[in-house]
């Protein structure tokens, strides 16, 4: 697990949890980043993958807020459950994504809805939510200003948006997504991705405009 500082004693948690990835009658071995967004005593998690136990030792006694699920690919929200049975949170999604949460948990539905526009505090630093669908229709990213972070899920990787060939995707829509809720963020805004390495806005700049005028 690896920590970086925020505003004070607010720092972001990173580990990696690993599992599969199903959809479209395919199955994939995968590597999710999962997000702690805190401080000593209370935390936002971001994307429950894959092993509950694991996110939960690394939340300690913290309080966790809630447990914000990116999009409902089943790599990131297969631990939704049981992480909320263990921590007492509740599961927040994109009210699109319902369809796809579905296929992975049909007897439990999440416990609030995302909403663009929304914003979460958590130890003094605000989230926003921003609603980017493309990827998942449900999609969204969190950007925290004042720490100069955005948590893309699967919307935006280093090299590009999120893929878009299986179901409940499209690649127009992602392209609109990244040109019109992301490209405008601050060139130095680090970007934590769903999985994979960090980038930034300022790095993907050149890269997304070409995948945007492949999308026009």
């Amino acid at each position: 697990m690896a920590a970086a500082p925020g505003t004070g004693k607010t720092r972001i948690d990173h580990l990696v949890t690993s599992g599969t990835f199903s959809l479209d009658g395919g199955t994939w071995e995968v590597d999710n980043n999962v997000w702690l967004v805190g401080d000593d005593h209370e935390v936002i998690i971001i994307d429950a993958a894959h092993d509950a136990d694991v996110i939960a030792a690394n939340v300690g006694n913290r309080r966790v807020r809630a447990i914000v699920c990116t999009h409902a690919h089943d790599d990131h929200i297969n631990a939704a459950p049981a992480l909320a049975d263990l921590t007492g949170a509740p599961i927040l999604l994109h009210p699109a994504d319902f369809p796809l949460w579905r296929q992975t948990h049909p007897g439990r539905l999440p416990d609030a809805d995302l909403a663009d526009g929304q914003v979460f505090t958590v130890a003094g630093i605000r989230l926003h939510i921003l609603h980017t669908p493309g990827h998942a229709p449900g999609a969204v990213c969190l950007h925290a200003p004042e720490l100069g972070v955005l948590f893309s899920g699967d919307t935006l990787f280093q090299g590009g948006p999120g893929a878009t060939g299986r179901s409940f995707s499209d690649f127009p829509t992602i392209i609109s997504s990244v040109r019109d809720r992301l490209l405008c963020l601050p060139e130095g805004t680090t970007v934590h991705t769903g999985h994979g390495a960090d980038t930034s806005i300022g790095e993907e700049a050149p890269h997304l405009q070409t995948w945007i005028d492949r999308g026009c």
